[in-house]
């Protein structure tokens, strides 16, 4: 191992380690509450909040202030005033609410922490397949501890995606409608999950050749970004260039089918 890659895994791993148990405290709350009633608000009409969202979050900042409380946070459910601090953990405590509160299982958690503005490790929890994602940047990508690859499928015909359409479509001034009709006969399949956290982690696993979506938050994409990108593969945003905090759209594959999807996405 290179100096330089043994000085940034000591330097990030025990941020790491709190990511992940802040991320398992958080998956135990839903794992507790997941068969039962939920207190459901709406940020919108068809974009909604539970009590298990807020609980998660709370948890979470909780943890990581007890280990680093002078830290930022960027959370979904919460505006926390940020300092001057050149770390700022990005933070999705539930993502998939919809999915969560329809007791359809398929949602995870998603925690970030950036250094100057550079995304250097991510965790992704899923707690109905116990699949533990966790990236720190220049150390690769790992699912449960193994090394995470992207696919070697380099033509789109063969490929399966994923996409996402905007939480509030009817306001929506692009819908995704248009481009999911255009992709989905030149590709083997397209699917839509629900969680863009978890689509990213898949894409960066294999088990997606590519993923797009035009509406996005920073803490939607910002651990499954530094995933893809240990694990091999390419993310862009909607002008072809690296993603950032306030990229709203993006597309992400294995980098061999790129070129192809983010033409048909963003060019055609």
């Amino acid at each position: 191992m290179s100096a330089s890659k043994k000085n940034s895994s000591e330097n990030w791993t025990p941020h790491l380690k709190v990511a992940i148990q802040a991320a398992q405290a958080a998956a135990k709350i839903q794992l507790a509450s997941y068969d039962k009633a939920h207190t459901v608000n709406y940020k919108a009409e068809t974009d909604l909040v539970t009590e298990v969202d807020r609980k998660c979050e709370e948890t979470i900042v909780r943890i990581i202030k007890k280990a680093y409380p002078a830290h930022d946070f960027l959370l979904e459910e919460t505006h926390i005033p940020k300092s001057e601090s050149s770390f700022l953990w990005v933070v999705d405590p539930l993502d998939a609410t919809t999915n969560y509160a329809h007791r359809y299982p398929h949602f995870c958690c998603s925690i970030a922490l950036q250094y100057c503005s550079r995304t250097v490790l991510g965790v992704v929890l899923d707690p109905m397949r116990e699949e533990l994602y966790t990236a720190i940047e220049n150390q690769g990508a790992f699912l449960n501890g193994k090394a995470l690859s992207v696919s070697t499928e380099d033509r789109l015909i063969r490929s399966l995606l994923a996409t996402g359409f905007p939480k509030d479509i009817k306001k929506a001034k692009d819908k995704n409608l248009r481009k999911f009709a255009r992709i989905l006969p030149l590709a083997r399949s397209i699917r839509r999950s629900g969680s863009a956290a978890l689509d990213l982690c898949f894409v960066a696993a294999g088990r997606l050749d590519g993923y797009w979506v035009l509406t996005l938050e920073a803490w939607d994409a910002a651990a499954g970004i530094l995933m893809i990108k240990e694990a091999g593969g390419t993310v862009t945003d909607n002008r072809g260039q690296a993603p950032s905090l306030r990229t709203k759209a993006l597309v992400a594959s294995n980098g061999r089918i790129h070129r192809h999807l983010f033409n048909l996405v963003y060019i055609s």
